[in-house]
């Protein structure tokens, strides 16, 4: 395992980049522990995948320096690293039997016979691949296939880090959820290190201890699942995480809080005062601390449509021209054509051009 660290790493496909736009990947410093469990999260196009082929070495930054423990490793190959790496679709050899491609990282750096048939054996068990070690890959599913190549990166224990790239994308959903318990377990067990990209944010939060949510090639935040959301200190990071995500509501500064359409929100004066020369306010809740409730104080509000998930409901309302998400339980009973909405004062954050304030 090693301590990764990028010191003002940044990357454009361009020759000659002139304006930050040309970047794929924006300046940024950034580190992963040894041992941790990442997800770097986003939308298709936000430089994910550049990140992590740039750390594994299969790509060149085109500014700033890559460091294990210490090491400057910008100019380092992929083995002089010693990463092991998983793509979105399976990379084995058809024509070798599954025990083959398991054992073939650990032959090519050669470990000894007893050794490979315990490590094969090891993580065969893991991703349940026991009874198809004698088969040819030729002959196996694609998801299967993808299990094959999940466990050629984990059979390794001499890593520096395991990075995944979109993993997932090619297994059944049942077999993606216990796949990702599986990966839990080996971190878990082994300590190693995972960096792990994917777009879907359920993947990223259950897989991960922290994740770094990028977009347009910038890293917005990093943080526990519960920071992102909780506290998500980016309008995009806010959107992106929960579902429904973080509604947001353009407002302007009173004596007494924030108006939002004629109608008032509590905020706290100190908040207040670090907004007071601030432009593009916005206030942000989430759906999950908006009560919603027949009459009485709060946001008086037209409800439209409601969703029932099972486990929860989820109501639109309408605010002037404003639309907010509200999750109440299954439960709960809901008006039928007007109510009133109690947000949470500990979860309604401020927001001025995007930004967090405070």
């Amino acid at each position: 395992m090693a301590l990764i660290e990028f010191e003002n790493v940044a990357h454009s496909y361009l020759r000659s980049p002139a304006r930050m736009e040309d970047y794929a990947l924006r300046p940024m410093n950034l580190a992963w522990q040894h041992g941790g469990a990442y997800a770097l999260l986003g939308p298709s196009g936000s430089g994910k995948t550049t990140l992590l082929n740039i750390i594994s070495g299969l790509l060149r930054p085109s500014a700033g320096r890559v460091l294990f423990d210490g090491r400057d490793v910008t100019d380092s190959s992929t083995v002089q690293r010693n990463i092991a790496q998983v793509f979105q679709f399976p990379v084995i050899y058809d024509t070798m039997t599954v025990f083959d491609n398991l054992a073939f990282p650990l032959r090519n750096r050669g470990v000894a016979s007893a050794e490979v048939r315990s490590r094969v054996s090891e993580v065969a068990e893991m991703l349940e691949l026991t009874d198809d070690l004698r088969r040819r890959a030729s002959g196996l599913a694609a998801d299967e296939k993808q299990k094959v190549s999940l466990g050629r990166g984990l059979v390794r224990s001499d890593v520096s880090a395991i990075l995944f790239d979109e993993p997932l994308t090619v297994v059944d959903p049942y077999l993606k959820w216990r796949l990702r318990r599986k990966l839990k377990e080996i971190h878990k067990r082994y300590s190693v290190t995972l960096i792990y990209v994917t777009h879907d944010q359920g993947e990223a939060l259950t897989f991960a201890d922290r994740v770094v949510v990028m977009h347009d090639g910038s890293v917005l935040q990093e943080g526990t699942p519960q920071e992102l959301f909780d506290t998500p200190t980016h309008r995009f990071v806010g959107y992106f995480i929960g579902s429904p995500g973080m509604n947001f509501l353009p407002c302007r500064l009173s004596a007494d809080g924030a108006e939002v359409a004629g109608q008032f929100i509590p905020l706290a004066a100190a908040l207040r005062s670090k907004a007071a020369q601030a432009t593009g306010l916005e206030i942000g809740i989430r759906p999950e601390a908006i009560g919603l409730k027949g009459s009485g104080k709060g946001l008086a509000v037209e409800i439209g449509d409601v969703v029932n998930l099972g486990t929860r409901k989820v109501a639109t309302c309408r605010l002037g021209e404003h639309e907010i998400k509200v999750v109440v339980p299954p439960e709960q009973p809901i008006p039928s054509e007007r109510g009133v909405l109690e947000f949470n004062p500990a979860m309604t954050r401020l927001y001025a051009d995007g930004r967090l304030v405070g």
